[in-house]
């Protein structure tokens, strides 16, 4: 399954919209880009693989794989880039600002559950992430 991240980048965060199939999933929030920094800016545009993970803090989440001079890349809740995100990326119901949103884990969830399917038929998940 194709995970398509339309962005729109502004100097306090980046917005974007989440599609499958020309569907809208979700929005995105993420930090603005800041040349691949880590901690302080989103990814670069690309294709990156989706794979799901566990942890005490976030619970059931995604891990995007193999993005350049990065690691531990997550899709995990949060409804504010700047205060709650170090790189990573966060799906939101509705966007309220650059790099602001609400009802993460709902949109968390929403995703998780199109992801789970995929990977229960032994499929790929990919994101694709464009401007």
């Amino acid at each position: 399954m194709d995970l398509l991240l339309k962005r729109s980048y502004f100097e306090k965060g980046t917005n974007g919209a989440l599609f499958i199939n020309g569907v809208l999933i979700c929005f995105m929030i993420e930090l603005p880009w800041k040349d691949n920094k880590k901690e302080i800016s989103c990814i670069p545009e690309g294709s990156y693989n989706v794979i799901p993970r566990v942890s005490k803090r976030f619970g059931n989440h995604l891990h995007v794989s193999d993005v350049y001079n990065r690691s531990l890349i997550l899709i995990h809740p949060a409804n504010n880039a700047e205060k709650e995100l170090r790189g990573c990326l966060a799906p939101v119901s509705q966007l309220i600002g650059i790099g602001q949103g609400w009802s993460s884990k709902a949109a968390l969830t929403k995703l998780l559950s199109l992801c789970h399917q995929t990977y229960d038929l032994n499929q790929k998940v990919t994101l694709i992430i464009t401007s």
